[in-house]
């Protein structure tokens, strides 16, 4: 009840983006944890054809961000979202009309450009939308995206009964549906006239150090993101044995997010002390996450209370990732013009996507030492020096006051022209402190 009070709370934009989330990742999850099984079992493609086909979508969506960003603040966020669900539905529905690889291919593509355009821009829009309240409409938007990650997966396997085609096809319904109710419902937004080029943009936000420092120092954070699908259900297999305790590690995370995380930030942002605070020690604990798990590793046999250690770490890395998340997604627009508010976005997931990729490769690396000669403690090692590595740079930047003030952080006096002094007086300050208006109308 809470929860729907507070989204009560929001404009309607807000709230449709909100439910239109929980579709998204509905839709997603519907299909994609299946795919590679279908491209293996159903149609036979050998393993590097289905690597290269799940590679392509990692690809083209993780590799046009920036590109998805920019066409959010030059064409307006309204259009983008409905462009990127509209081809999400072309490419879910190629991935069950066609077995050849062309077309296979093409529906990865296709689908990775949809997160491409569609990511960047529903948080642009959220973001100009919720006003000095970006927070919390962000730890709403996590809650919403879990929910559809939790429902997706369930109604796929349902739905495989009827064969991997069914599947399909209702994904792509559920984002044809999306895409006819955000071109009904979305209010459009005058986009302002460019004042320069794309890439002029783009300079602008890759020369603003101040925010490449921050993204740099945030790589830890989907670096160990990425380890829940890794790392961590590997650990639950080796402790038990048994494939099904992967699932209880999704579940587990997906109650803890629904019914802590509106009320982990609301109360993280009541008691102030800037946002680098609280994402510095929510990284901090998503590091510490991985010490359970390194107790039991590499210990002999199974038995099921050594998936305890595993869980517990599992629920301190979700924890970790609810206390930073919503105050990252609140900060990153908080660097630049608001004019340039997707394209800060879209670089920081730029940034974020070749993170998780790196993070990924080098945990894989430990693991296979750890497997082969090394010390089986070692993964988890890795990823707690990752976390808290991120920690001490995000905790280095609040103390040399390089983030930010929000809205809610700015004192009046800040507003009104009594700012506190900038440690960096060649670098573009952040908008809270060029912007002439007030902050209401800049966000």
């Amino acid at each position: 009840m809470r929860t729907l009070a507070a989204v009560r709370g929001f404009p309607p934009a807000v709230r449709l983006l909100l439910i239109n989330q929980l579709g998204v990742n509905t839709g997603f999850y519907l299909l994609i944890p299946y795919l590679a099984t279908h491209l293996t079992d159903d149609l036979g493609m050998s393993a590097a054809v289905v690597g290269l086909v799940l590679g392509l979508r990692n690809l083209s969506q993780q590799g046009l961000f920036l590109i998805g960003g920019s066409a959010a603040d030059r064409l307006g966020a309204r259009g983008v979202i409905i462009a990127g669900c509209g081809l999400r539905t072309l490419g879910f529905s190629l991935f069950a009309l066609g077995d050849a690889l062309p077309v296979l291919i093409a529906a990865s593509v296709l689908s990775g450009l949809a997160g491409a355009l569609f990511n960047p821009a529903v948080r642009t829009y959220v973001a100009q939308e919720s006003g000095d309240r970006k927070a919390e409409a962000f730890a709403l938007f996590n809650v919403f995206a879990t929910a559809g990650a939790l429902l997706g997966p369930l109604l796929g396997g349902l739905l495989l009964f009827g064969g991997f085609r069914v599947a399909a096809l209702t994904a792509a319904g559920v984002f044809a549906l999306l895409t006819v109710a955000q071109a009904a419902v979305l209010p459009a937004r005058a986009v302002p006239r460019p004042a320069g080029s794309v890439l002029g943009d783009w300079r602008e936000a890759a020369g603003n150090r101040r925010f490449v420092a921050f993204a740099l120092a945030m790589v830890g954070m989907y670096g160990m993101e990425s380890q829940l699908y890794l790392l961590l259900p590997n650990a639950a297999r080796q402790a038990t044995g048994w494939a099904g305790a992967v699932g209880l590690l999704f579940a587990a995370g997906t109650l803890a997010n629904l019914l802590f995380q509106l009320r982990l930030t609301r109360r993280l942002a009541a008691r102030g002390g800037g946002r680098g605070r609280w994402i510095a020690a929510g990284l901090a604990v998503s590091g510490l996450g991985f010490v359970p798990p390194m107790l039991v590793a590499g210990a002999t046999g199974e038995h099921p209370a050594r998936l305890l250690p595993v869980l517990a770490g599992a629920l301190l890395l979700h924890l970790g990732l609810m206390t930073a998340q919503p105050f990252v997604m609140e900060l990153i627009p908080a660097f630049g013009r608001a004019e340039l508010t997707g394209t800060f976005y879209g670089l920081f997931y730029a940034v974020s996507g070749v993170a998780a990729a790196g993070a990924g490769a080098g945990v894989g690396w430990a693991m296979d030492t750890a497997a082969q000669t090394g010390p089986a403690w070692l993964p988890y090692a890795c990823c707690t020096a990752l976390g808290l590595t991120s920690a001490a740079a995000v905790t280095r930047l609040h103390r040399r006051r390089s983030l930010p003030a929000t809205a809610v952080d700015t004192p009046i006096a800040s507003v009104s022209g009594d700012r506190d002094p900038d440690p960096h007086p060649d670098v573009e300050s952040a908008a809270p402190h060029t912007d002439p208006r007030p902050l209401s109308e800049t966000r």
